[in-house]
């Protein structure tokens, strides 16, 4: 992060609340030319700060708006190989190892509870894994990733 500059952390932040501008737009905002944006944006990605620049989905508006948080337990940190195989399922958005009385979180859209059910039945055939708690989110009111400080 010591090597952003202010232009960098602006451009960062534009990107990350709307990824649709063009350079040029993007350019008018930063006092850039088209071209000093498209530099600064393949720099950022080559240097892995961008990741990736995705569409944000409405989980509603495609069939899934339940919104849960499952604490997965297990025996042993050794199954979070097999755990990480449950990316390939759209339903999973994102899975974490914490630290607390769970060992993993996973952030999973469904399109209600009985398909929350048969989720976590899933979740269950992983050999190790001894319990599940989930939490239904109710309203979300901000979802983001990481922004630049001092933008």
């Amino acid at each position: 992060m010591s090597d952003l500059d202010d232009r960098d952390r602006k451009l960062l932040t534009l990107l990350a609340a709307d990824a649709t501008p063009s350079y040029a737009e993007l350019g008018k905002m930063l006092n850039l030319s088209a071209p000093a944006v498209h530099e600064r944006v393949k720099r950022l990605k080559r240097d892995g700060l961008i990741k990736g620049i995705a569409a944000k989905l409405d989980g509603a508006r495609i069939g899934r708006p339940l919104l849960a948080f499952v604490h997965v337990d297990t025996n042993n940190w050794s199954i979070t190989q097999q755990v990480l195989g449950l990316a390939e399922l759209t339903e999973v958005e994102e899975i974490h190892t914490i630290t607390g009385k769970s060992a993993m979180l996973l952030k999973v859209r469904v399109r209600d509870t009985q398909a929350l059910e048969l989720l976590l039945a899933r979740i269950h055939q992983i050999e190790g894994i001894t319990n599940t708690t989930s939490d239904i989110a109710l309203t979300s009111y901000l979802e983001r990733g990481p922004l630049p400080d001092n933008a």
